[in-house]
């Protein structure tokens, strides 16, 4: 492991400090703000419009837009987070066998298939009033806790350490993975495909595909594990142990312990205050596959905690006509519209969320994290949206832990993994996906041929935040009509801690992601277009 982080370290940027200490981080009352650039001179009027085209695609899954408009004196007025596609799987699903779609929704998206395949079998549970047997719900946790792990570990170090390791201001070309293995080396590159093929061949082993499962039936599971794939599995969930401990100390190493990077995630650009959801087990400890959904408020304290299939109760959708992916709220608050604060119904999902809603993890290693982090940041609930990055690395720590843990259980490779099925009717399905709560309601008739469809994704369920994220990245980042591809980038940040999934959210069919950005002045005159 010290050769691992050594080839981390060996490139890298001169203003990460080697320093010896446990990084601290003293938080005041009012968060520091960023530092801001010296002022540049005003952009003069007959080149204030004009068209920049940025490449490549951002590091994010769908389709978004973002319009920022701009007041007389350049400055940010108002910002919109657009998703511009079309939801089409909780109606082409209407018509089919039930036990069908945990086969059918893995393909909403090529990144998260095992979070949909699960929650539709847990649908699937409900819908046939089948109680999965004991073993078979250790090896849908245990195969689902590889899966949090392939997720976290691709996000870490393709998508968000980019923003770190290059830099947040870094040129396009070098703000990518290919530039963060250029500066810390091929070796640790190889390192991370390693690993993640690790979790990948565990998914493989139980759910039947490597990327795309079939293993999840009502009531239990299609096959049972044999002694030689148990002791594979155990012998891949030591080493990702391992590499999870290293990548926090990786996160320590380049983040903590840059002091320009730990401004930019305590400083107020990235600031909100906001209500909280995440499962949680008997114990009010983070749980991705079963438990009660707990909310907390934004000083940190239980607003209300629910059995998943109540979602309804307590959860509502908002629908502006400006994007094709609603805005969820919590009822007993009401929609106040793109605000924060404990008078907003907007909450949060994902591993921050996790984490704040939660008393704390329920593996050893993980606990230790977990604490660190809030004694670092300056206590529960934490509302820095960047530190959604290290909390995501809590959790794949504790994955591990908890991977390894069902594994060496004797009951995980027990023959005894279907239970009976009952006659179909209503079913909710709930998981933590790596990017947040996951559920999926289905309505069956007789012939248990489904007849309805009610699916919302995490990113579904941070819309609002996302959209609050940008508007007020972009009214700290843009001034005086100055606006290059830095900046931009920070704007993107924003959004991107939060991992999100536009394909998982609208499911669309392209597959890709071309990011526009529209500024408007304040007489509605275009005044930069930036594509990707």
């Amino acid at each position: 492991m010290e050769k691992l982080k050594s080839l981390f370290r060996k490139k890298e940027e001169p203003t990460v400090e080697e320093a010896e200490k446990e990084p601290t981080v003293e938080v005041a009352e009012k968060k520091p703000e960023v530092a801001v650039e010296e002022k540049k001179p005003k952009v003069p009027v007959a080149e204030r419009k004009k068209e920049i085209t940025i490449s490549p695609i951002t590091r994010l899954e769908g389709h978004g837009k973002i319009c920022i408009f701009l007041d007389d004196e350049g400055n940010v007025k108002d910002a919109y987070f657009q998703v511009v596609e079309l939801r089409g799987f909780e109606r082409f699903c209407i018509g089919r066998p039930v036990e069908e779609i945990p086969r059918i929704v893995p393909r909403i998206c090529g990144v998260c298939p095992w979070a949909h395949h699960m929650a539709s079998t847990k649908a699937n549970d409900a819908v046939f009033n089948a109680e999965p047997t004991d073993a078979a719900k250790k090896l849908r946790e245990m195969a689902y806790n590889a899966h949090m792990m392939h997720s976290h570990q691709l996000h870490f170090y393709a998508l968000g350490a980019p923003d770190f390791v290059p830099g947040p201001k870094a040129d396009p070309a070098e703000r990518n993975v290919v530039g963060l293995i250029g500066k810390v080396g091929v070796e640790l590159g190889l390192e991370v495909i390693k690993h993640r093929g690790y979790a990948q061949r565990i998914q493989e082993i139980v759910g039947g595909k490597a990327t795309h499962p079939v293993c999840g039936l009502p009531g239990g599971m299609s096959k049972a594990l044999s002694a030689e794939e148990q002791a594979e599995i155990e012998e891949k969930a030591k080493k990702l142990l391992d590499f999870s401990k290293n990548t926090l100390e990786i996160f320590d190493d380049v983040v903590l312990k840059n002091k320009d990077y730990v401004d930019i995630i305590t400083g107020d650009v990235y600031y909100h205050k906001t209500y909280y959801m995440g499962l949680v087990d008997k114990n009010n400890k983070v749980n991705f596959y079963e438990g009660d959904l707990r909310v907390v408020d934004p000083n940190g304290n239980e607003f209300v905690k629910f059995v998943p299939k109540d979602y309804l109760d307590h959860i509502s959708e908002a629908v502006l006509p400006w994007s094709y992916l609603k805005f969820p709220y919590l009822k007993a608050v009401g929609w106040k519209g793109l605000v924060d604060g404990p008078e907003s119904g907007i909450y949060r999902v994902a591993p921050l969320a996790r984490l704040n809603a939660a008393d704390g993890m329920a593996t050893d290693a993980a606990q230790e994290a977990y604490e660190k982090m809030y004694d670092v940041l300056g206590g529960k609930p934490v509302h820095n949206t960047l530190a959604f990055h290290w909390a995501r690395l809590i959790e794949n720590l504790y994955a591990a832990e908890r991977c390894l843990e069902l594994i060496q259980d004797p009951e995980i490779t027990s023959k005894d993994v279907r239970g009976e099925l009952g006659e179909p009717g209503e079913g909710v399905g709930v998981v933590e996906a790596p990017r947040g709560t996951l559920i999926h309601h289905y309505w069956a008739d007789e012939d248990g041929i489904a007849k309805k469809l009610n699916i919302i994704v995490a990113t579904g369920h941070n819309h609002g935040a996302m959209c609050m994220s940008v508007k007020k990245a972009a009214q700290n980042l843009i001034k005086d009509w100055q606006v290059d591809q830095g900046l931009l980038n920070m704007v993107e940040m924003a959004f991107r801690a939060y991992d999100p999934c536009l394909a998982c959210a609208t499911h669309t069919l392209p597959g890709q992601m071309p990011l526009e950005v529209s500024i408007y002045d304040e007489k509605g005159d275009l005044y930069q277009k930036l594509k990707r």
